[in-house]
């Protein structure tokens, strides 16, 4: 089985703010010396792992990221009638496994001052030691570390996009996919959308003014977006010696969402509910390689799709000549070919 695969896909966003910076207007980055529109990785992320795609697929396998874990074994405890002050002290002896727990006389004392990402197993594991705890069983939590965080498991979100743990860099896992932030293909303008609320309760003899006076940022354009997963990583982090279920829908869901998820910031001003116009999926061996180079130069003309796909073929073209091939299998989409792939032999192509 290839070891990479790799994702190019360049997708049309109309007038839209899905990521903003902190002055609410989208994201940009200046790439060969013109303002181009910038979606982070982060952000891109962040959707599809909180999408339906990956929660359909993926029911089970999915890791949660929180401050939270503590409280949940508080809760756990006083379901069973512990009296609360017995219940937080092992409430916050876990949860400082997992992340330094905040102080005694915190508004929120079980919970922990950084974001952990913590997998359904890991979760159960802690609910266990709590129980055990409870008991009166005497233990050395850190002795029981392993117990309680594990290397390897079946969580696919934490085997996808990985975990650092400050309190125990011993469990972090390195992610099995890397995203890059996508940007446009293009030269862009960033526009300001003027808007306002009327008061409905206004009566006709009083002023015309609105109620409320807003100003937004939008920008339209051609992405591209790159991504590459190692595949025996991912395997490697979901515990599998072969390409079990869980990886392979890990998998589905991954291309699935990259080509139809979009994030969410201002979708119910814009509706900028996009799918990707053109999807190149590549299996190999070889070093993984961007074909972000093909817009260093920002494409122009009346179909900017059209010129993006072609910058893409011929960049991509080059560095075959140059450098050797760049994997060994490929399948690509394209709307408006009749003869391309469909989103579902994409998937199957990625999954295989």
């Amino acid at each position: 089985m290839s070891r990479f695969l790799q994702l190019h896909l360049l997708t049309f966003y109309p007038p839209s703010n899905v990521n903003r910076d902190d002055t609410g207007n989208p994201k940009t980055a200046t790439v060969g010396g013109v303002t181009r529109l910038r979606i982070s990785s982060q952000a891109l992320k962040r959707a599809w792992r909180t999408s339906d795609i990956f929660s359909s697929a993926l029911m089970g396998h999915m890791g949660q990221r929180t401050q939270r874990l503590g409280e949940e074994v508080l809760a756990h405890l006083q379901e069973k009638g512990m009296e609360e002050k017995k219940a937080v002290t092992i409430a916050r002896r876990i949860a400082d496994v997992y992340g330094k727990v905040n102080g005694e006389k915190d508004k929120y004392p079980t919970r922990t001052g950084q974001l952990v990402f913590v997998s359904p197993s890991e979760r159960d594991a802690a609910l266990a030691m709590a129980d055990r705890l409870a008991s009166g069983e005497k233990i050395d939590l850190k002795k029981e570390q392993d117990t309680l965080l594990h290397r390897a498991d079946s969580a696919a979100d934490i085997a996808l996009f990985g975990r650092m743990m400050a309190s125990a860099p011993a469990f972090n896992r390195e992610a099995a996919v890397q995203v890059a932030h996508a940007i446009t293909t293009h030269r862009v303008t960033v526009e300001d959308d003027y808007y306002t609320a009327i008061d409905d309760l206004k009566h006709d003899e009083e002023d015309a003014g609105a109620g409320f006076l807003g100003e937004a940022g939008f920008g339209s354009g051609v992405f591209y977006l790159y991504l590459c997963v190692n595949r025996d990583l991912l395997r490697k982090n979901l515990g599998e010696d072969s390409d079990t279920g869980v990886a392979q829908a890990a998998l589905g869901a991954l291309v699935e969402a990259a080509m139809t998820v979009s994030p969410s910031g201002k979708q119910n001003s814009f509706a900028a509910l996009a799918r990707a116009g053109y999807v190149l999926a590549e299996k190999g061996n070889v070093q993984p390689r961007t074909l972000a180079g093909a817009f260093a130069r920002p494409v122009g003309g009346d179909d900017l799709m059209d010129q993006s796909v072609k910058a893409l073929k011929a960049f991509r073209a080059e560095l075959a000549r140059v450098y050797g091939a760049g994997a060994d299998e490929a399948c690509e989409l394209a709307l408006g070919d009749e003869k391309s792939a469909t989103l579902a032999d994409i998937i199957a192509f990625c999954r295989t």
